[in-house]
């Protein structure tokens, strides 16, 4: 029988991996490894390439107890080649071989490099989502817009996860109305499951200590779980605890409570140590048992169904170039305060350093606070999606570009977002306490001491008026401008020059 390579991935640590499946245990050699450059293509936080090695060379040990013949090499191995076409070649020349069999990387980055090597490849579709490229493709054909809402309902229906029949439980497909409360006063959930690092995790953590330490990002203290109980009993202490009051408080933020009732399973998610319907049937269970009210579940239930799976789908149908896509022409380099969290905006201050010292925020703290910031002020969105992709344990470029740029800076000219999420201070201010601790006032609309987000809010809106004055969903905005005297809008454009000039030259 013909020996072949079977490669595994740092996000690909799951049993039912496609590639896996294909196998033959009595002949095939699984590779594996840590190299220089998955780590470094971009500078990764540190808790995310620990998390990543960790579960790596938990699901290899769990491999060659199998029966496995597993080929793992760490990072700090002297004949470790640096690369995964390297690390290839180098078991292909160790096993005589020159076949591998492969899932498809969630990057064109890697499936160009894994396409270029000098052997005979076969790549697979990577079966771990509920939605398949060819029935999203299928579905986006002929549409003249490609909005979430309706895939998101077809995937519903092809599941049936909270169908009543053929209509949706409740009567409504989407309660998200009902999930835009700002933050409660308490917070009666002490936050995601913590793990206290074992051997395994601590030898990981003293490798990416000594070769990451300069990295953006605080490495420890480190509670993520590693394995697949792990993520499973972070699951299952999120239903518990978490998900009856998820749905209220989604998008509420909070200067003293960085999670909330936040899952933070995306990261176990992302690497395939949860499974996305184990997860949608968990959430579903806890609403049936009368555990968790509907709208949290299915807000909880949108986001992995809907959501995750409508953004891959984007990302492979777009192609490479996606992720350089700059629609609105921006061409502002990113301030920076966002590696440092210096600035006197509390909100990108509190963000930026809850991103450093968790590798986590959420989907409102990205999107209405860091990346509506990017947005208002004309940052590049490469610039953009690079930060989001380094900083986050949860970033890999099929799930972190669209939502960056399509969803959070409208580079992508309107494929994901009807609309651009800008906002000014009042949103921040409705959905935390930010701005009641901040140095400036966000009810002052023009002098030194008004938000920023104010004033940027309007010179981006008259910035790009021939684009978006005549949006469907933006022509209130700009009928309010359009109302303001002179006097005002020249105030409100002089004080938003000005902020953009000291933008890069001090502190602001």
């Amino acid at each position: 029988m013909v020996k072949r390579l079977v490669l595994v991935l740092g996000d690909q640590v799951s049993d039912s991996l496609s590639a896996l499946q294909k196998a033959d245990k009595e002949s095939d050699v699984i590779v594996m490894g840590e190299v220089s450059d998955e780590a470094t293509y971009v500078q990764h936080h540190p808790k995310k390439i620990a998390f990543i090695f960790a579960a790596m060379r938990k699901f290899a040990a769990r491999l060659r107890d199998d029966g496995w013949d597993v080929r793992y090499t760490r990072l700090d191995e002297s004949d470790n080649a640096g690369s995964i076409p390297g690390e290839l070649l180098r078991r292909a020349d160790e096993t005589g071989t020159s076949e591998v069999i492969a899932t498809q990387p969630g990057e064109w980055r890697l499936i160009q490099a894994l396409e270029d090597m000098p052997l005979k490849l076969t790549m697979l579709p990577d079966t771990r989502f509920i939605s398949t490229q060819a029935e999203f493709d299928s579905w986006a054909d002929g549409r003249k817009t490609l909005r979430m809402e309706y895939f998101y309902r077809e995937m519903r229906r092809k599941t049936g996860l909270l169908m009543d029949g053929d209509e949706p439980e409740g009567g409504q497909w989407n309660y998200d109305a009902e999930n835009r409360k700002p933050a409660p006063d308490d917070i009666a959930f002490s936050g995601p499951m913590q793990f206290t690092p074992d051997d395994t995790v601590n030898d990981v953590l003293d490798l990416v200590e000594a070769r990451f330490g300069n990295s953006f990002g605080t490495l420890r203290p480190f509670s993520f779980g590693t394995d697949q109980t792990q993520a499973r009993r972070a699951l299952t202490h999120f239903i518990t605890y978490a998900l009856p009051r998820f749905g209220d408080y989604q998008d509420a933020m909070l200067n003293d409570n960085r999670f909330l009732y936040h899952a933070l399973v995306s990261p176990y998610l992302n690497v395939g140590l949860l499974d996305p319907m184990e997860v949608c049937r968990a959430a579903e269970a806890a609403y049936y048992e009368g555990h968790a009210p509907l709208n949290a579940v299915e807000g909880f239930i949108r986001q992995i169904l809907g959501w995750r799976e409508y953004v891959r789908g984007i990302y492979f149908r777009e192609g490479p170039d996606y992720p350089r896509r700059n629609a609105l022409n921006h061409q502002r380099g990113l301030p920076d305060f966002y590696w440092s969290g210096d600035t006197d905006m509390n909100c990108l201050s509190k963000a930026i350093t809850q991103t450093a010292e968790e590798a986590y925020a959420h989907h409102i703290q990205r999107l209405m606070v860091t990346g509506n910031f990017a947005l208002l002020a004309g940052v590049n969105p490469h610039e953009v999606h690079e930060w989001y992709l380094r900083v986050y344990i949860d970033a890999f470029e099929w799930v972190e570009a669209p939502n960056t740029v399509g969803m959070s800076q409208f580079a992508d000219g309107g494929i994901i977002a009807s609309k651009p999420y800008v906002s000014s201070g009042a949103y921040i201010n409705r959905m935390s306490d930010y701005c009641k601790s901040c140095r400036y006032k966000v009810q002052d609309k023009t002098g030194e001491d008004a938000c920023p987000f104010n004033v940027l809010y309007w010179k981006f809106l008259d910035r790009h008026a021939d684009r978006f004055r005549d949006n469907n969903r933006m022509n209130r905005i700009y009928a309010n401008w359009s109302r303001m005297d002179d006097d005002r809008k020249a105030a409100i454009l002089a004080d938003a020059d000005a902020f953009l000039d000291k933008l890069g030259r001090e502190r602001v």
